[in-house]
């Protein structure tokens, strides 16, 4: 089964817009945890915007399952990454001014910055991870930075999908996750998966171990309730 991994950025945001602590984000991630999700992820970024860098250190004591930190490796994010210790850490190549991420890394012309920083977390015992956008050339040249996995950037699918043009939108992704099986690597994927599009994207992806979704499943526990939809998701990964 494909883990599930909650994006709980949109829970700090909610708190960020009245200040104090409601929601509190560490409430949130060990309730979403026994409601059966697989994982917290989170995405800081240098204007503490939404997750705080304290929000990562605090969750590390209460994040059982798999631990994933997401983020552009800035030196600061670099510092947090390496004092928490997560599961895994995603490297995303986002603007520090980005409201989201809007593309992968390109493994080739980057692939010696890459490499100098997988090896770093790598050493420390963290999973690493590369946000690629689905180009098989991406992915195949992704191994050569010595990262574990790669994220696909699943934006373009959820457009099409949308759009009622699902099978043009999964044949990309269909391409890159064959190569990332061929070369030897882990798969994962977020960015724009809901409860509408998950199913589809899960049954035609071969190997698929991770997705990390947030925006989506957040705002769709607004109208059916957080334990409610997780489990609905939790069925479409089965």
């Amino acid at each position: 089964m494909t883990k599930l991994s909650v994006n709980i950025n949109k829970i700090a945001t909610l708190r960020n817009s009245r200040g104090g602590d409601i929601p509190n984000v560490v409430k949130a991630a060990v309730d979403i945890q026994n409601f059966g999700a697989q994982g917290i992820t989170i995405h800081p970024r240098p204007d503490e915007r939404h997750i705080r860098y304290q929000d990562a250190r605090d969750l590390k004591t209460v994040v059982h399952t798999e631990f994933n930190i997401e983020g552009n490796p800035i030196k600061s994010f670099k510092e947090l990454v390496l004092q928490v210790v997560p599961t895994q850490v995603t490297l995303v190549p986002d603007a520090e001014d980005a409201i989201t991420s809007n593309a992968g890394w390109n493994t080739v012309k980057h692939r010696d910055y890459l490499t100098d920083i997988i090896r770093t977390f790598k050493e420390a015992g963290i999973r690493t991870s590369i946000f690629v956008d689905p180009d098989p050339d991406m992915v195949e040249a992704a191994v050569e930075t010595g990262t574990d996995r790669v994220e696909l950037y699943t934006e373009s699918y959820a457009v099409d999908f949308a759009k009622g043009e699902k099978e043009k939108g999964i044949a990309p992704f269909v391409k890159a996750a064959e190569k990332a099986r061929e070369v030897g690597i882990g798969l994962n994927a977020g960015h724009d998966l809901n409860l509408k599009n998950l199913k589809y994207f899960k049954e035609n992806i071969p190997g698929l171990l991770e997705v990390s979704i947030g925006h989506a499943l957040i705002s769709e526990s607004l109208y059916l309730g957080l334990e409610n939809v997780v489990q609905m998701y939790l069925e479409r990964l089965k």
